[in-house]
C-alpha cells in the first residue's frame, strides 16, 4: 500500500509561486487573515512527512534564521511544519541539518519519494520545492497539487513561475474553499494529460 503525496503551494493569480522582494507585499502577498492561517495550523497539526529539496530547506533555513519571534516567519503553522519529520532530497547539502526531524538523502528524487510512498506510515506533504515536484508529478508520483491562490496579480514582481516547464496535466478538482472572503484553496488530482 502506497500514502499519497501532496504538493503544497502558494501562487499569485498569475501563477508565481512569489516575488522579488522590492514590493511591501510579503510572504503571503499582504493577504493572510485569521482562517487561512488557523487552517494552515490545521494542515500541519496532522501527521505527515515533510519533502524538501534543497533549495527550498536553504530557503526556509535562511528565512527562519533571519527572522524574529513576531514575523510572518514564525507563524504557528510554520513552526508546526519545522516540527514535522522531513526528507530533505540533495546531492549538494551537507549535514546535519537544522530541523529537528530532517533526514538527509541523496540520490534520484524519483526513486526517492517511490520508496518513501511505499514505506511511510504518514501521508507526504512538500511545501514549494519546484523542481522536484515538477519531476515527481511527471513520474506520476504527485497525488495531490493543493495550491493556495492569493487574490494578486505579479507580472512586474513575480518570481518562480510555478509550473514553469512542466509537462501538460489535466486537473480535477476534489475540494475547494474560501478563506478570509478573498484567498482560495484549490485541491486537484493531477493527470498527464495523453
Amino acid at each position: 500500500m502506497t500514502t499519497t503525496y501532496t504538493f503544497d503551494i502558494f501562487s499569485s493569480v498569475d501563477g508565481f509561486g512569489s516575488n522579488n522582494g522590492n514590493s511591501d507585499w510579503g510572504g503571503y502577498w499582504g493577504k493572510q487573515g485569521p482562517e487561512l492561517l488557523e487552517h494552515r495550523l490545521a494542515l500541519y497539526s496532522e501527521p505527515q512527512r515533510m519533502v524538501l529539496g534543497a533549495d527550498t530547506y536553504r530557503q526556509f533555513a535562511q528565512m527562519l534564521a533571519e527572522s524574529t519571534d513576531d514575523s510572518d516567519v514564525r507563524d504557528p503553522w510554520v513552526t508546526a511544519m519545522r516540527n514535522l519529520p522531513a526528507t530533505v532530497v540533495s546531492s549538494t547539502l551537507q549535514g546535519p541539518l537544522d530541523w529537528p526531524d530532517a533526514t538527509l538523502v541523496s540520490g534520484d528524487a524519483v526513486e526517492i519519494v517511490t520508496r518513501l510512498k511505499e514505506e511511510s506510515p504518514v501521508p507526504l506533504r512538500s511545501h514549494g520545492s519546484l523542481s522536484l515536484n515538477r519531476a515527481l508529478m511527471a513520474a506520476g508520483l504527485v497525488d495531490h497539487v493543493q495550491i493556495t491562490l492569493f487574490p494578486v496579480l505579479t507580472g512586474q514582481t513575480g518570481t518562480e513561475p510555478i509550473f514553469y516547464g512542466t509537462a501538460d496535466f489535466d486537473l480535477d478538482l476534489l475540494e475547494s474553499r474560501t478563506l478570509d472572503g478573498r484567498t482560495l484553496e484549490l485541491i486537484y488530482r493531477p493527470a498527464l494529460h495523453l
